[in-house]
């Protein structure tokens, strides 16, 4: 089994993404159900609202530009909301006051991905932002969340203040609509096959037996 050719899974994705949110859980899930599988996973930036300025804007401001009004996005929150709660997460739409543009919290993932903590950092800045509330574009914040993953705080802070790996980011950003990705989760498995949303585990554990299976072939 160990010598078999790890399986690579790009989640292209974004840290504001409910569906993201809950489909980086089953994909925890799947993992585990495909546990003979070697795997090699990694996080690609996305733009859920590519539109939001880099300070942010208020929850309010946001939700009545994209849905009409807050009142309109009372029934999706509780789909989401439940969604979440049966995966053992909090989706606490009620703590949520500002939406975030989310360039800089893409950047620490990548550079939380050199210390081999994409997944942590990932993971730290979605439970911030959908279960306390907090605001992704406050860079005391994302300072906060960095050093909570093991990045050094100074460095980050330097980082964010600076123009590092914003081209980068964005040009990930564009390859993933150049390639047809239009929503998000995507997971894409070994570069060849696609798998749009937050499936149920069993179902992409599916996937990933199958893909590895015929590259064993």
């Amino acid at each position: 089994m160990s010598d078999r050719r790890p399986v690579r899974i790009d989640v292209v994705s974004d840290v504001v993404c409910p569906w993201c949110f809950i489909g980086k859980r089953r994909l925890e899930k799947a993992l585990a159900l495909a546990s003979d599988v070697p795997v090699e996973v990694h996080y690609r930036p996305y733009y859920l609202n590519e539109w939001i300025p880099a300070e942010g804007m208020s929850r309010e401001q946001y939700l009545t530009t994209k849905f009409g009004s807050p009142d309109r996005y009372k029934d999706i929150a509780k789909r989401v909301q439940a969604a979440a709660a049966g995966e053992g997460l909090v989706y606490a739409v009620e703590k949520m006051s500002r939406q975030p543009n989310t360039r800089d919290a893409h950047r620490l993932i990548r550079w939380a991905d050199g210390i081999g903590k994409a997944a942590d950092m990932k993971q730290r800045l979605m439970d911030l932002y959908f279960t306390e509330g907090a605001d992704l574009s406050n860079e005391a914040v994302l300072v906060q969340a960095a050093a909570d993953v093991g990045l050094e705080p100074e460095d980050v802070r330097a980082a964010l203040d600076s123009d590092k790996d914003i081209a980068e980011i964005e040009q990930e950003v564009n390859a993933a609509k150049e390639a047809g990705i239009q929503g998000v989760p995507c997971f894409i498995l070994d570069g060849k096959y696609a798998i749009s949303g937050a499936q149920e585990p069993e179902a992409l554990a599916q996937a990933i037996q199958q893909v590895s299976a015929q590259a064993a072939e």
